[in-house]
């Protein structure tokens, strides 16, 4: 039987040291290596310098070009299983020339986070109001919900994302494999409590969420901090750290802006806690989940905890007041007792809910059964079917419009 091929159309090259993003595609890359599949990374992406080397691990990689029948003729000639689209726009790009060239593949969309979820919350976070539904109903609503419809298969990363989809807008569970951010059981020796010390935040400082998260730190909640423990700092990690960034630096005042942190793991197991104000985004905040493989406890909001724990299980505290923040986090960075019970909770919350066995094994079974059963799937997705015969009528057009247009 011949080595089956899954072909991943990639939004950017994976950067597991930069984003959860990169670490999930590394994940994902993985569990179908293991599973014994030929696989080739596509993108349309630049290399930034910061790319895992997917061929030093068997991956095949190819640029591709956006608007350009040259994909057809690579599809066409590679004949995927399986192809994976890394985010909706990539399903958008280049789902109909899949579709043509490749109609018997798996197309299964990876959605990292609900797009159109981050925007709202972000809009109704400027506006001081609660998201709506009709904030929620956005564009990119209409396009991510689209290219859920129109694939397979599509993975959510968030239980909380999840319900949305099906209660809000109608999309059958059939369609959605919930596959969140995954760990191993981690042998290596966690530092106690005593060998600890300081405060840390790590981030992508292309992510909005973020920025903010850091603005908010700096101006709100460590000169609050600060003022009651004047002798700890606060560490600031993160990709692709802006000038803005760096301008915060103040090491007088205990905010140091340190950049690029190579090792998660390590720069987390030294910290004592966590700080994570985040008060609009979307998905599984993967600097909460490495904080708890640190050992590490950890402050953030009600937007940060999403999908993970509730406040109650929470290792360290959620509290979405500034005053209440700081306090918390002031109160676990003195109270031995207090953080090893959070540390324990967080080792808890990691082997009950994110352990990779927990989820390889149904993830791989279900590939296998839409594969067996993939005609009889798609005839039971009629709206998918619609969406498809539109994005075939219009977007295909609009592309080779474009793609005449470049020969001009």
């Amino acid at each position: 039987m011949p080595q089956p091929i899954l072909l991943i159309i990639g939004y950017v090259w994976p950067e597991p040291t930069s984003s959860a993003a990169g670490c999930r595609m590394m994940q994902l890359i993985e569990i179908f290596t293991k599973a014994n599949y030929s696989i080739c990374f596509a993108t349309p992406a630049q290399k930034s310098g910061f790319e895992f080397p997917l061929e030093s691990i068997g991956v095949q990689t190819q640029e591709i070009l956006l608007n350009a029948n040259s994909f057809n003729v690579f599809v066409r000639n590679l004949q995927p299983n399986i192809v994976l689209f890394d985010r909706y726009m990539m399903e958008e790009q280049f789902g109909w020339r899949v579709i043509k060239e490749a109609p018997h593949a798996l197309r299964i969309l990876d959605t990292e986070d609900l797009h159109f979820l981050r925007f709202a919350r972000q809009e109704a976070y400027k506006l001081a109001v609660e998201p709506s539904l009709k904030m929620l109903q956005n564009d990119l609503a209409k396009r991510e919900i689209a290219a859920i419809f129109r694939s397979d298969c599509t993975l959510i990363i968030s239980m909380a994302e999840q319900e949305l989809l099906i209660t809000h807008f109608g999309v059958s569970n059939n369609l959605l494999l919930y596959l969140p951010l995954l760990f191993e059981p981690n042998i290596s020796k966690r530092k106690g409590f005593e060998e600890r010390q300081d405060f840390m935040f790590i981030g992508n400082f292309y992510h909005e969420p973020n920025w903010h998260a850091v603005n908010v730190l700096k101006k709100e909640i460590w000169p609050l901090i600060r003022k009651q423990l004047p002798n700890v700092n606060l560490h600031i990690y993160g990709a692709y750290t802006s000038e803005k960034v760096k301008n915060l630096h103040q090491p007088k005042d205990g905010f140091i802006v340190e950049g690029r942190a190579e090792n998660v793991f390590k720069v987390m197991k030294e910290a004592k806690i966590c700080l994570a104000p985040l008060y609009f985004g979307a998905g599984l905040k993967g600097k909460l989940l490495n904080a708890m493989d640190a050992g590490t406890p950890s402050i953030t909001t009600t937007i940060g905890a999403e999908g993970i724990a509730t406040k109650q299980e929470w290792p360290g505290a959620v509290e979405d007041q500034l005053s209440l923040f700081a306090a918390s986090a002031i109160h676990l960075y003195q109270d031995k007792k207090a953080w090893e019970i959070s540390q324990n909770k967080g080792y808890t919350i990691l082997a009950q809910s994110f352990y990779r066995s927990l989820f390889e094994p149904i993830f791989l079974q279900r590939i296998l059964q839409l594969q067996e059963q993939l005609q009889a799937h798609r005839e039971q997705n009629f709206i998918g079917a619609m969406l498809q015969h539109h994005l075939l009528t219009s977007t295909k057009y609009l592309s080779k419009w474009i793609q005449e247009k470049n020969k001009v």
